[in-house]
């Protein structure tokens, strides 16, 4: 729910801090206070359209912030982690900044943000009735869903959009299939003649690199033996240093007993290094014997890798790759000769995952219609009251079973809000035929009826009870204050019997002074909210009839 609005400089608003509780909130004032000004700025920081004109006199810029409380685990949360917003686990503050040249920025918990991502979170906050032009019930797009959620279809929908997704994966599966099919039959002389080459050169796992390297020893074969050769005759150059080592041991071996331990140490050292010689030497030997200098084996070694280079080059691969590119292609034949076995498979498959959605979606589509009924009496039950009697209100649903083409992820129906105000006139879009004050009520009864399914917390009325009064106007504020049951509802109001009913109430006034006129919103005490209701009964001389009045009206009484 809003639990904060936060404006600077917005018209005649300077500055403005306002706390909101949970219930229905009023706000009240004559004509020209204000109100209006603050639906605006709210407005701008749930992403409304920004105009410059809405920067106070001799202000740089507007700065509106809204803060929310929400749970934990709203959907809201997710979608702005998907647009690396960082706001879960603590309060979600939306603002807005507008300048004088009307170039405004959004920011969402701090983090800039574009307009249209602020637009789209602001929509998910509050529902706005009045003024406004982009009000979400009117909107045909939003039909279907508030029918599923009062018919409680959450879990059939679901099934709906899993087995509609099911199914174009399997057509999308069925027409690769198809497309490769027919790609492997036109290539089909070349898929042969390259699976063969493939199958007769049989590459194997690694071979380029041992290639290259007995290549390298190879190309290098004599120089190795001469630096091997040259290794050997300086190790065995004069008596040699294996036979030195030697004699340096039998020379020092005597005395070892007497020197008592001293050359311990040397001796070990010249016993380990003629052991290390003697191993170099074998190993020179060992190696010199490995070191092929035939041409022959060159040539061959060279003839292999240069093959198998040449059919990663032609084929456009590594030649890593080349036991994959035969698997690929061999798959690709296997395809072509088993006659189109698996396309068909494919192909009943995809039948089946139809059949699948087709099911689930008539029996979405059969529900809807229960709930439909349902929606419609509902929502007439509440229009009588509101002296919307004559108005008959109706959810129209299309089915377009017979155009796949219009089949999606929620079945294949289209799903609209309508209503007829005249007997005997053909119903419409609520926005087409409903007038100002009559739109406002039949969004309130809508409201009333959804307000178990619809997720929007906070909704605001503008002048909900315009143009009414009496049992009428009682009748308006008794269905807000349900809703102010179930989520938070703000309203501006002129109806003493509304605002009679808020929870909380403000007052919106204008002052001026040195030549300046500023805005201001006082909450109201019991007392000043009695006197208040009374000002709305009697107009600026208040009587005591109308103190009476206001009396009866807070005491739950109608005036």
């Amino acid at each position: 729910m809003l639990s904060r609005l936060s404006i600077r400089d917005v018209v005649l608003i300077e500055r403005l801090d306002l706390d909101f509780p949970e219930g229905l909130c009023v706000l009240t004032g004559e004509t020209g206070a204000g109100k209006s000004i603050l639906l605006d700025s709210l407005g701008l920081a749930l992403g409304a359209r920004a105009e410059a004109r809405l920067v106070r006199h001799g202000a740089d810029q507007a700065v509106v912030g809204a803060e929310f409380e929400l749970p934990a685990d709203h959907a809201l949360y997710a979608l702005l982690d998907e647009h690396g917003v960082q706001a879960a686990g603590e309060p979600l503050m939306l603002r807005r900044t507008l300048g004088r040249d009307g170039r405004s920025r959004a920011f969402i918990n701090d983090q800039s943000v574009s307009i249209g991502l602020l637009r789209q979170v602001g929509d998910q906050l509050v529902e706005i009735h009045g003024q406004f032009d982009n009000q979400r019930l009117l909107n045909p797009a939003t039909h279907l869903g508030l029918l599923d959620a009062h018919g409680g279809h959450g879990a059939m929908a679901a099934d709906c959009a899993r087995a509609y997704h099911a199914w174009r994966s399997a057509v999308a599966e069925r027409q690769r299939a198809e497309d490769d099919l027919d790609a492997a039959r036109r290539d089909e002389e070349f898929l042969r003649h390259a699976v063969e080459e493939l199958k007769t050169l049989n590459p194997a796992n690694g071979e380029e690199d041992r290639l290259a390297q007995e290549r390298q020893m190879l190309m290098h074969g004599e120089k190795l033996v001469e630096a091997m050769n040259d290794a050997s005759k300086a190790l065995n150059s004069g008596a040699g240093v294996e036979r030195m080592l030697r004699d340096a041991l039998r020379a020092l071996q005597p005395v070892a007993e007497k020197a008592d331990g001293l050359l311990d140490p040397a001796l070990e050292a010249l016993d380990q290094a003629g052991e290390q010689v003697a191993r170099a030497l074998s190993a020179l030997d060992g190696a010199a014997a490995r070191v092929d200098l035939d041409p022959r084996h060159l040539e061959q070694v060279e003839e292999r890798l240069f093959a198998l280079r040449a059919l990663a080059r032609k084929h456009n691969v590594d030649v890593a790759s080349l036991n994959d590119l035969f698997r690929q292609l061999s798959a690709k034949l296997e395809g072509i000769d088993d006659g189109g076995r698996r396309l068909e498979q494919l192909r009943r498959a995809e039948i089946e995952a139809r059949a699948a959605y087709a099911d689930v979606a008539d029996t979405l589509s059969a529900a809807r219609d229960a709930a439909a009924r349902d929606l419609d009496q509902a929502v007439a039950g509440e229009l009588g009251p509101l002296k919307l009697g004559a108005a008959q209100f109706s959810t129209t649903i299309v089915s377009q079973r017979g155009d796949e083409n219009a089949w999606g992820e929620s079945g294949w129906d289209r799903v609209a809000f309508e209503v007829v105000t005249n007997p005997g006139a053909a119903p419409g879009p609520l926005n087409k035929i409903a007038s100002g004050g009559e739109l406002s009520r039949f969004m309130l009864a809508l409201k009333v009826v959804l307000a178990q399914s619809d997720p929007v917390p906070t909704l605001v009325f503008d002048e909900v009870d315009s143009g009414i009064g009496g049992a009428v106007a009682d009748a308006v504020g008794q269905r807000l204050a349900r809703l102010g049951d179930d989520m938070q509802v703000l309203v501006v109001t002129h109806s003493p019997q509304v605002a009679a009913r808020g929870a909380t109430h403000w007052h919106v006034s204008k002052t001026g002074a040195d030549g300046v006129v500023r805005t201001s919103v006082t909450p109201l005490t019991p007392d000043q909210r009695a006197d208040e209701i009374a000002r709305m009964l009697s107009g600026e001389t208040v009587t005591g009839e109308a103190r009476a009045a206001a009396a009866s009206l807070l005491g739950g009484g109608s005036a």
